[in-house]
């Protein structure tokens, strides 16, 4: 797990699923995308307090804290920040918890599966568009 020291990470990504975090931050890395990590909900909130990312990518289905608690947190804490939902499944199908995801604050879902390529590309809308916030304020 990279360290949150800083706030030069651009993206937080939050999984319980700690070779998908490695891979995360190494696919991301590979695009020039810096990134930090974590392993559930509450750890996730923690780093976005602490390094204020441009884009969230967090699962849904972790312990502790799951996402969409995450997701309600983060949206009270800072509207603006662009949340990206994924999920695998879980006791109820993938596509209802994206539903629950999608209402309850988050810009966009993916279901794992998902092409990698697809995921950098909507990542980066999100960051183009902070980016242009923050230039024209």
């Amino acid at each position: 797990m990279q360290s949150p020291t800083s706030s030069a990470s651009a993206v937080l990504v939050i999984d319980d699923d700690p070779a998908l975090l490695d891979s995360f931050a190494t696919v991301l890395g590979t695009y020039g995308i810096p990134t930090t990590t974590a392993r559930d909900g509450r750890e996730g909130l923690a780093a976005f307090r602490r390094v204020s990312p441009a884009v969230v990518l967090t699962d849904i289905v972790m312990p502790e804290r799951d996402g969409l608690e995450t997701i309600m947190a983060m949206r009270r804490e800072r509207p603006a920040a662009k949340i990206i939902a994924m999920s695998g499944g879980g006791l109820i199908g993938k596509s209802e918890y994206l539903a629950i995801a999608k209402q309850l604050g988050a810009d966009a879902v993916i279901h794992k599966p998902f092409d990698v390529d697809e995921l950098v590309k909507l990542i980066r809308t999100f960051l183009h568009a902070s980016t242009s916030r923050l230039v024209r304020a």
